[in-house]
């Protein structure tokens, strides 16, 4: 995988890219928190197909145009990244993680014509009164690291592993934060469950059982709203299967995608 710099609609963006022509591509739209770079599992899954994982904008070194204020923005900046990736591999497989699992099912819903398969990843963007969310905003670090992994090993793996700008952790999540409290805060909930009808693509839940930020349930939630979906649990595994169920997440998106 290689760090690519772009311009969408005169917005600089990076992403990430590697992989063979051959296969339909599978586009990762990460989470809340920071874009994870050419990561372990995104090179494996480039030994198979071609990956392309874009920087959402206003996260790390990406640019936030000012025009972009709400979802249907966000959804029409995704159309003109992903359309001419899409003129030359055909329609994308769109994995989305936590907050990108939320923008992901949109872009599905609006794009149709971009959008073959869509998996949904420990995702953002339904609420029930029965499975409280934690605000993430507010929490402290330590709650939030309790919260965010099964192994509290991890969260000192992850900042001990940092390489963002000016090498400063705390304030790299916080630009990051702030970007993401455009579309999570209060509740990650913009209606996006009235829309899921309108869904048309064969759709796999994949939902790491250990996860504190987004409760198990949501899983079986999401389930519900989408007619047809699949739903795969990842056990031991809190909100980045991909990080602590590497195996076990890759062999079940192998899967669905294959």
């Amino acid at each position: 995988m290689r760090m690519v710099q772009s311009d969408v609609l005169s917005t600089p963006l990076r992403a990430w890219t590697g992989g063979s022509a051959g296969a339909r591509a599978v586009v990762f739209l990460h989470g809340f928190e920071q874009h994870p770079g050419a990561a372990p599992w995104l090179e494996k899954l480039a030994q198979s197909r071609p990956v392309y994982a874009p920087e959402a904008p206003g996260f790390g070194g990406s640019a936030h145009p000012a025009d972009l204020v709400d979802m249907q923005d966000l959804v029409l900046h995704y159309r003109a990244l992903l359309t001419p990736l899409v003129a030359e591999h055909g329609r994308v497989d769109l994995v989305g993680h936590s907050l990108g699992g939320m923008f992901a099912a949109e872009i599905a819903i609006a794009c149709p014509d971009l959008v073959e398969r869509l998996v949904l990843v420990n995702a953002y963007g339904l609420w029930s009164d029965d499975l409280p969310q934690p605000d993430v905003f507010v929490m402290p670090q330590s709650e939030f690291n309790g919260a965010k992994w099964a192994d509290p090993a991890q969260a000192a793996l992850e900042t001990n592993s940092f390489d963002g700008p000016e090498q400063n952790y705390v304030y790299y999540r916080s630009a990051n934060l702030g970007a993401a409290s455009r579309y999570m805060w209060p509740l990650a909930d913009r209606g996006l469950a009235r829309r899921l009808k309108y869904l048309r693509q064969p759709v796999l839940v994949l939902h790491g059982t250990a996860d504190g930020l987004v409760p198990e349930g949501y899983a079986d939630l999401w389930a519900e709203k989408i007619s047809g979906a699949r739903v795969e649990k990842i056990p031991g595994a809190g909100h980045l299967p991909m990080v602590e169920a590497e195996g076990a997440f890759l062999a079940a998106l192998q899967r669905f995608l294959d």
